[in-house]
């Protein structure tokens, strides 16, 4: 993701590493035809792997873009160069890039940089056995001045507002680092990467809930925070609108019971890998658990979907199991796209178990959804909801779309509110989504006519019949490894690449051993840009009661959050995107030539 090479900052040690550790000693190769494609492929990807390991890397962990200076670095937001980033894509998903490049080619320098990333996950650890989404090798005491400086300015990231102190569920960073490590042992049997490795499946483990309601489920964060913030500052009042309400509706959200971000499937599918890698059964029972506690939170039709998070415990008279509001910008409710993902996600566990009862209760689900598509007129009036079918949010009871606004113009004069009002919603948080509810009737459809002899044969194969190890999938960052790979007899194919790509591959990565690409991604999932705003202390408490900011990912120049500077606030000065080295860039191209020469058919 983004400007020219300072030869100062590429020289020395490994990855601006302080401590200097010994250089890895190059591997001698063979020359190759100049003729030969693959040979050249397989070339490019030692020099670029190499050149991320020993250059940009810092003590092996990564953020997710780099000016290639590496005078600037950022994560979801700007980051230190002591940091490293835990949440894909950052030091986990590099580690599975190096770790596949390994398997194509059987080079060791790719087994070198993997073992160097997974060394510094195991120092960025938490003691409990997760991590949270970011390390500083400088110490607790820079990091946290990072979240007391930069952190607490992003006005739309409220995670990084708040030092906890714990680690995190969110954004499958935990269950990432723990698939990486899995492989890592798995691979040599390493002994080094055994108990990080066992610690993190505890982690998963004490971190479920177990008994009542939410037995199985999983909070955002772990282990309780006794700092844990339970509102948000709601500077200058009178700036909200009349019948507007404001987050955190139900306090403390990281020990709700958590669907956001996939929680429970991703900590089920990395069980799940123990099981076939270990051959550890005992998981078996806190995945059975987990799959109850998704199809036991389904609320009652009508409203028979799902929120991002539900009350882990009674609580200020409402019952556990109810929806709960998480940030100030998630409102109590049910979440149309989470409510897809968990149906998904029960289809998933019907073809796990055979069981019929993970289907039973879908069509409600289904019908659910029907009942609250956007209208044409909330599509017309607000472009941000353009190619949407559905709000984000619905309120309990009433089945009315919710929408999010935000008034001020930094976190210190502004906050977020929900009312029904569809215009002028925030860009980075999308008060629309696509929900494909064809397909999803589409799929209930096939696997409830299935026949008693289909769904026996399907099982048969399910992870949840192994009972000896077995080799997990050869590749994890060429697409995400899902639940149909990790069945017996699964073949993970890879997808067909041209001639023409490697080749405009290695003509990119030049001498230089290292691709440069935009800062902004368009890929939402990756991030929306990497330029910000430099600390400058925080910001105005006065009003603002202009809209510049209402729509905009930034908000005044006191804001530290991403945006894109050729779309900026009508307040800024559009300026040229930069380009840089970006991790997930790396991993996306190194993808493209192990699919290239070793692909699987």
């Amino acid at each position: 993701m983004l400007l020219g090479v300072a030869p100062l900052a590429m020289a020395a040690c490994r990855g601006g590493d302080d401590d200097k550790p010994t250089p890895t000693e190059p591997i001698p190769t063979e020359p190759t035809p100049t003729d030969d494609r693959a040979s050249r492929a397989r070339d490019a990807m030692k020099r670029a792997a190499v050149y991320m390991d020993e250059r940009v890397s810092y003590r092996g962990g990564y953020v997710w873009a780099y000016l290639a200076d590496l005078s600037k670095s950022w994560g979801e937001m700007e980051a230190k160069r002591t940091m490293c980033w835990i949440q894909p894509p950052g030091t986990p998903s590099a580690a599975h890039s190096f770790l596949d490049a390994y398997h194509a080619t059987g080079d060791e320098a790719f087994y070198r940089a993997a073992e160097r990333s997974c060394l510094a996950l195991i120092e960025a650890q938490h003691p409990a056995g997760g991590w949270n989404y970011i390390y500083d090798f400088a110490g607790e005491e820079s990091l946290k001045h990072w979240y007391e400086t930069v952190g607490i300015n992003g006005w739309r990231l409220e995670e990084f507002q708040h030092y906890y102190g714990n680690a995190t569920f969110d954004d499958a960073g935990t269950a990432v680092a723990s698939q990486v490590l899995l492989r890592m042992y798995l691979e040599k049997r390493d002994p080094r990467f055994l108990e990080p490795l066992n610690k993190a499946i505890s982690f998963v483990l004490d971190a479920q809930y177990k008994g009542g309601i939410a037995d199985g489920g999983w909070p955002q964060r772990y282990p309780p925070a006794p700092n844990a913030i339970t509102s948000m500052p709601r500077p200058n009042p009178e700036q909200l609108p009349q019948g507007a309400s404001q987050g955190m509706a139900d306090g403390d959200y990281t020990r709700h019971v958590t669907f956001n971000d996939d929680v429970a499937g991703e900590n089920i599918k990395f069980l799940l890998m123990c099981v076939i890698g270990l051959g550890e059964t005992r998981l078996l029972e806190p995945v059975t658990r987990a799959m109850e506690a998704l199809r036991r939170l389904q609320q009652p039709a009508p409203q028979a979907g799902w929120g991002l998070q539900h009350l882990s415990a009674d609580q200020d008279g409402r019952p556990a199991g109810a929806p709960a509001g998480a940030r100030s910008y998630e409102p109590r409710a049910l979440a149309t796209h989470t409510t897809q993902t968990n149906i998904q996600q029960l289809f998933h566990y019907f073809r796990l178990t055979g069981d019929r009862k993970y289907l039973e209760r879908v069509p409600e689900a289904i019908a659910w959804l029907e009942s609250t598509r956007l209208t044409e007129q909330m599509i017309a009036e607000n472009p941000l909801l353009k190619g949407r079918t559905h709000p984000t949010f619905v309120e309990l009871g009433t089945n009315r779309p919710l929408f999010v606004h935000r008034y001020g113009s930094n976190i210190w004069n502004g906050a977020y509110y929900v009312d029904h009002d569809h215009h002028d919603t925030p860009s980075h948080y999308s008060a629309g989504r696509s929900i494909n509810i064809a397909n999803l009737r589409a799929t209930y459809e096939q696997l409830s006519s299935m026949s008693d002899a289909a769904i026996a044969q399907m099982v048969a194969k399910s992870p949840l019949k192994t009972t000896q190890p077995r080799a997990l999938p050869k590749y994890f960052s060429l697409r995400e490894v899902d639940f149909p790979d990790l069945y017996a007899d699964a073949v993970m194919t890879t997808s067909a690449v041209t001639d023409e790509t490697v080749d405009t591959l290695i003509q990119d990565l030049g001498t230089k051993d290292h691709w440069l690409t935009p800062v902004v991604r368009s890929d939402p999932a990756v991030a929306a840009s990497f330029v910000t705003n430099p600390y400058r202390g925080n910001g105005p408490s006065a009003p603002y009661v202009g809209d510049a900011y209402r729509s905009k990912h930034v908000g005044d120049i006191y804001d530290t959050s991403p945006y894109d500077s050729q779309d900026p606030p009508a307040t800024y000065e559009k300026k040229p995107r930069l380009t840089g080295i970006s991790t997930a860039d790396f991993v996306s191209n190194m993808g493209k030539l192990i699919a290239y020469v070793a692909p699987l058919k």
